[in-house]
């Protein structure tokens, strides 16, 4: 079997493992639309400006947003932690050991990770058509992929990354909501920022999730008229996955840390 066939199985193993484990899957999928429902009911009435400067309703907003935040979770914060936990356990180095090569196994990882980001995506985006009568991204639909062939790819790498400063199982969920959280607030992503200080508005263009989180923008705005491409934001995001990749391949560790 060649190692492209043995990656392309491992990712059908990682999806078995994951459905085999029912409080995750169900908390992984009912988190996001729990947020769409609740942030919509607070702050749905409001006419929010998208990055395309167009305004809109809360709920057009809320849709890409909650996308974005979906993807992250998917690609960076589910990847991270199950790889920190994996290996405090023993198990990344006992798969060290065996004929599967390495990159195969973690192709494995970020694949099905992928895979749940964009099912994640289309049940957002399904809701809120369905709940919200918010439009589908049909005109832009090769921005919607491009943005989210190369979200999942950064964020999946970053994501990798970060296992380095993960010293073992119960510090993974401290320092990935540290990394992430904060962003997540200050990038326009679950609350829209009505007239922040510029230092802010600065320090959230600087790392990938404003841009991630633009780009879903313009894809679902309903008033863009071109293919929903944004290829600065994109740029910004690839950037920093291929930082992450580079760092993932210098410091990443199979075996625990002690």
């Amino acid at each position: 079997m060649t190692s492209v066939a043995l990656a392309a199985r491992q990712v059908f193993y990682e999806q078995r493992s994951f459905w085999r484990n029912p409080p995750a899957a169900v908390f992984t999928f009912v988190f996001p639309i729990l947020f769409l429902f609740l942030f919509n009911l607070v702050f749905g009435a409001r006419r929010v400006t998208l990055a395309t400067g167009h305004e809109v309703p809360g709920s057009v907003f809320y849709v890409p947003a909650i996308a974005a935040f979906s993807l992250i979770t998917a690609c960076f914060t589910n990847v991270a932690m199950g790889i920190a936990i994996a290996r405090d356990r023993g198990i990344l180095k006992r798969m060290r050991g065996t004929p599967l090569p390495g990159w195969a196994y973690l192709t494995g990882r970020i694949g099905s990770a992928t895979a749940i980001a964009l099912l994640l995506v289309a049940i957002v985006a399904a809701v809120g058509k369905l709940v919200y009568d918010t439009p589908l991204p049909t005109n832009t639909l090769p921005g919607l992929v491009t943005t989210l062939v190369v979200g999942a790819a950064s964020f999946a790498a970053l994501g990798v990354a970060v296992t380095a400063a993960i010293r073992d199982a119960d510090a993974a969920p401290a320092v990935v909501n540290a990394v992430i959280l904060p962003l997540v607030f200050i990038s326009d992503v679950l609350i829209p920022l009505e007239d922040p200080p510029r230092w802010i508005v600065a320090v959230g263009y600087v790392f990938p999730v404003r841009h991630l989180s633009e780009a879903m923008q313009t894809v679902f705005d309903p008033l863009q008229a071109g293919a929903g491409l944004e290829w600065g934001h994109l740029g910004v995001v690839a950037a920093w996955g291929l930082a992450g990749a580079a760092a993932a391949l210098r410091f990443f560790a199979w075996e625990p840390r002690r």
